[in-house]
């Protein structure tokens, strides 16, 4: 069943609140931010079921990150080299083919901005979580349908 079809047949109802929950690991989990998988998961929980938790890292990512993403229930992504391509493709895929209702990307990185565009355009609602206010995407966050910062 393709995903267009899916969204409107009883198996695939637009509105009941699944998310998908993006993670830019290495943007998020740095010295000057104190993040934790559980608040990214809790903000997700907010806006309704999550359907999809990823956490996104490269080949340097600590073995403790990884432990605690599995532990939390995120299904961890290790790519090689910068993790944006990888995150940026599935999350537009998942966007298009139905697999949630709501798109949180957690970064405060402004290359996720055409991916938020997309989803919208495909009626996915947009969140954007940045990780503290330093180096928040100002263009991330003005894209996003909703847009929270941890720690305020």
């Amino acid at each position: 069943m393709s995903g267009l079809f899916q969204r409107f047949t009883s198996d695939g109802t637009r509105g009941e609140g699944s998310v998908g929950l993006f993670v830019d690991g290495p943007n998020v989990f740095r010295e000057e931010f104190d993040v934790d998988l559980a608040d990214l998961r809790s903000v997700a929980e907010e806006r309704g079921r999550v359907a999809v938790a990823r956490l996104y890292v490269n080949e340097q990512a600590p073995a403790g990150l990884i432990r605690a993403g599995e532990a939390h229930g995120f299904e961890v992504v290790t790519t090689s080299g910068d993790v944006d391509v990888k995150l940026a493709v599935d999350a537009v895929a998942g966007a298009v083919a139905g697999e949630f209702d709501v798109l949180a990307v957690a970064s405060r990185d402004m290359d996720f901005k055409p991916a938020l565009e997309v989803a919208a355009r495909n009626g996915v609602t947009t969140l954007a979580i940045a990780p503290g206010t330093h180096g928040r995407s100002d263009a991330l966050q003005r894209t996003a349908h909703e847009a929270v910062t941890l720690g305020d």
